[in-house]
């Protein structure tokens, strides 16, 4: 068992919004150190996941930085991904079975988190763990709810098929989706993932981007610090 060591006690709880899509590869490239930032801040970290519908379809979808434009552009992305990330990514699978939209896994996500936080977030990392390692098409319901079941078999008291099952397929969990793509656009998040913490007195710092665990624990300090020592930086 991992023993939890904070490398400091925060002042207050620290509030952070976790922009992403389980399309996302950098979310998945942050995984390690998200984890551990997690572990280490456990029960002073109050999270809420933002999906931020990363690719609605193919016949809209624009990333000018990275050049795509279509499926087999992004194959190159995910292998840098995880090249500079060290972490697993079947980045092939833009070539053998292209993923039409991440609309669906986003959707079940918001899915997942109507029955509770915890299972929001197992879901999400399942379907990361699908399509990232495994090489699954999370665009498909039918692949979607093959993960889902495999999630209610590794954690029953988590997670509840029949309640995701149903919940899928309700409006409840497209209007969830559709605040999360507004939130994204009222905050004006273009790039995927996005953190934005704030402290119990308003402070606030965003973080854009695969980074550093030392860069994400930089931030936490820097919230950390009473208001009259606070010094704004950019991470």
């Amino acid at each position: 068992m991992l023993e939890t060591i904070h490398t400091m006690e925060l002042g207050d709880q620290i509030k952070i919004t976790y922009y992403t899509d389980p399309l996302c590869c950098w979310s998945w490239a942050l995984e390690p150190q998200w984890r551990k930032l997690l572990h280490e801040y456990e029960g002073q970290l109050e999270v809420t996941y933002k999906m931020g519908g990363l690719l609605k379809d193919w016949n809209s979808f624009q990333d000018p930085m990275n050049v795509v434009s279509k499926p087999i552009q992004m194959g190159p992305v995910w292998l840098e991904a995880k090249y500079i990330s060290g972490v697993p990514i079947q980045d092939s699978i833009w070539i053998h079975d292209a993923p039409s939209s991440s609309y669906p896994a986003c959707i079940a996500v918001k899915s997942a988190g109507l029955q509770s936080k915890p299972a929001e977030e197992a879901l999400l990392q399942a379907l990361w763990e699908g399509v990232m390692v495994k090489g699954l098409n999370i665009a498909r319901p039918e692949t979607i709810m093959g993960i889902a079941k495999d999630v209610t078999t590794r954690a029953p008291q988590t997670f509840s098929f029949e309640a995701f099952q149903q919940d899928f397929n309700s409006p409840a969990s497209r209007e969830a989706f559709r605040e999360d793509l507004e939130s994204t656009r009222r905050y004006k998040i273009s790039r995927f993932p996005t953190l934005i913490l704030k402290n119990g007195q308003g402070k606030a710092l965003q973080i854009t981007g695969y980074r550093t665990y030392a860069v994400l624990e930089q931030a936490l300090m820097a919230l950390s610090v009473p208001s009259n020592a606070f010094n704004p930086v950019s991470c």
